[in-house]
């Protein structure tokens, strides 16, 4: 848990949470809303913010909206840390580069 939160606290424009169970972090992502991609594909919903992620960084999240935040995206770290640190290394490229 303290590696995941560490590391997207280091994500300009995610607002992260420290999560006190579970293993997932939810993080607000809606400084991201109104931005496109290099197709101009404009990210509207914490559900094309997911999708964006996985096309572009090809790491998997949810949506907030499945769960009442809409406004916020669920990983889960149920994994070794190094796939955390690769995942959240994919992450921060694929967010710096919407417009």
């Amino acid at each position: 848990r303290d590696l995941i939160v560490k590391l997207a606290k280091e994500i300009p424009g995610l607002e992260v949470n420290e999560p006190q169970g579970a293993f997932y972090l939810f993080p607000k992502c809606s400084a991201f809303y109104g931005k496109a991609d290099t197709n101009g594909k404009v990210i509207n919903t914490s559900d094309d913010f997911a999708f964006y992620l996985l096309e572009r960084a090809h790491v998997a999240t949810v949506g907030g909206d499945a769960f009442g935040s809409p406004e916020c995206f669920r990983m889960s770290y149920a994994t070794s840390d190094e796939n955390i640190v690769e995942a959240m290394r994919r992450i921060k490229e694929a967010l710096a580069e919407l417009k």
